[in-house]
């Protein structure tokens, strides 16, 4: 469950837990497995492997505040019965190793009870933290002063742990001091009461302002829950959770907010971007920067703000391409002035994005995600377009679906930027790994072809 606001901690808990994993298991099996003849280089950068392999399918880290500790001991067991087995599948096709039974068993033992020490520990601390500092929890609002809606609130109140503010009850059917107003007054609640969650009792609401509170949720990155009842909901996917007892209904989150697969998607970053900044960049930056200079005045990077992750802004890096000039909010046009014959090639080429893997490097972009536009864009369309803040939800991308689906260059009608978004929330809502390859390939694919667009 992450937090949006400033100050929250709820992003550093899986990367701080996996990597604590990571190491308990690595400097026991160096230990514990020294005398068995491994070669540990292999070995450890298999079982790490292997361990988050485990850890994606039986989504060991998936743990919320809400989880219980049944639920994360039946985590822990499974996770450790499928390492054990791919720890002794090492062996086989290990010819030099020794197998030690007793070894292995050691290292187990030891490792769960470190790694159940820890999470015992990060559980049951957090829980506290939750009570005494006010300042992490979530502001909570519910539609619907209906049975299941008071008994939500009296969760809230009485499981203080869970870290929910309670903020009051929407409800256009009833009136109680508790309610602070009818549903049409929550949106602008919401916005200036900094509200996290919406929940949502389908009792109350009707299938039309349903629509529109999602999509609300959807342009305002909060997140939208229902209390479950008979009412048919529409065709998005739901995932069920319980706080004790009580069922709640919530909107099923892509892959990409998941933080494993987000530590996955960054760990490629990483290294990608380094790859081309070692091997590529290290030598056509002196080179492009000599024809840069050579045909007109200016620095040799071009420095722009655009909006990013959470629509905070950015300083994305390009080539410089066009002569210096005061209109940068202005995207570049067919046959514009402004570019050099130089930027020409690199804009055909696409040459003058590569610095971008600078900020793919320190973490603001990503190789693969919703193009970047610019903040006069994003005034322009953020309200007229359905979906448009959708593609906040994720980091941009030097490159991503619509561009190699034809969607890039100048916007010249709606229509181009309405397309451009059903490819964005499409590759959004269905992120796989082979699809980032696949966007990578035909990207590089299209340079060589040469597009319309890239001018």
């Amino acid at each position: 469950m992450l937090a949006q606001q400033t100050g929250r901690y709820s992003k550093y808990i899986r990367p701080i837990s996996i990597a604590f994993d990571l190491i308990v298991i690595s400097a026991l099996s160096s230990y514990f497995l020294r005398e068995l003849n491994l070669n540990m280089v292999y070995y450890l950068a298999y079982q790490a492997l292997g361990w988050l392999i485990i850890a994606l399918s039986v989504k060991f880290y998936n743990i919320y505040r809400f989880t219980t500790p049944v639920e994360i001991i039946t985590k822990l067991v499974k996770q450790f019965i499928i390492f054990l087995l791919v720890v002794i599948t090492f062996f086989p096709f290990a010819k030099k190793a020794l197998f030690s039974g007793k070894a292995i068993a050691i290292l187990m033992v030891v490792s769960f009870i470190l790694i159940v020490a820890f999470k015992y520990f990060l559980f049951f601390y957090l829980k506290k933290y939750r009570i005494s500092t006010k300042n992490n929890y979530r502001n909570a609002v519910i539609i619907g002063y209906t049975t299941e809606a008071i008994r939500l609130k009296e969760v809230f109140d009485h499981r203080q742990d869970y870290g929910y503010r309670f903020q009051g009850f929407f409800s256009d059917k009833k009136q109680n001091p508790e309610i602070k107003g009818k549903i049409e007054d929550l949106k602008k609640f919401v916005l200036e009461n900094k509200t996290d969650e919406i929940y949502c009792s389908l009792n109350e609401i009707s299938n039309e302002k349903l629509k529109d509170l999602v999509e609300f949720s959807d342009e305002n990155r909060k997140s939208i829950k229902f209390i479950p009842d008979t009412k048919e909901i529409f065709s998005k996917n739901l995932k069920i959770d319980y706080y004790e007892l009580f069922p709640v209904l919530s909107l099923q989150k892509t892959q990409l907010h998941d933080p494993f697969i987000k530590g996955i998607k960054r760990v490629f970053d990483i290294f990608f971007s380094l790859f081309i900044i070692v091997f590529l960049l290290s030598w056509i930056i002196p080179i492009v920067a000599l024809f840069i200079k050579l045909e007109s005045k200016g620095p040799v990077f071009f420095r722009q703000g655009r909006p990013g992750l959470d629509e905070n802004e950015f300083f994305c890096y390009k080539f410089r391409s066009m002569r210096v000039n005061i209109t940068t909010e202005k995207e570049a046009s067919r046959n514009d002035p402004r570019v050099t014959k130089m930027g020409r090639f690199m804009r055909k080429t696409s040459i003058d994005e590569l610095p971008q893997f600078f900020n793919v490097l320190l973490g603001d972009m990503s190789v693969v995600g919703p193009r970047p536009h610019l903040w006069s864009q994003n005034k322009s369309y953020a309200n007229k377009i359905k979906k448009y803040m959708v593609r906040h939800y994720v980091k941009p991308g030097i490159t991503g679906l619509a561009q190699v689906k034809g969607f890039r260059g100048e916007i010249e009608t709606d229509e181009d930027m309405i397309n451009r978004i059903k490819f964005d929330v499409f590759y959004i809502e269905n992120w796989s790994l082979i699809m980032d390859f696949k966007i990578i390939i035909q990207t590089v694919i299209n340079i060589f072809k040469g597009e319309e667009k890239a001018y």
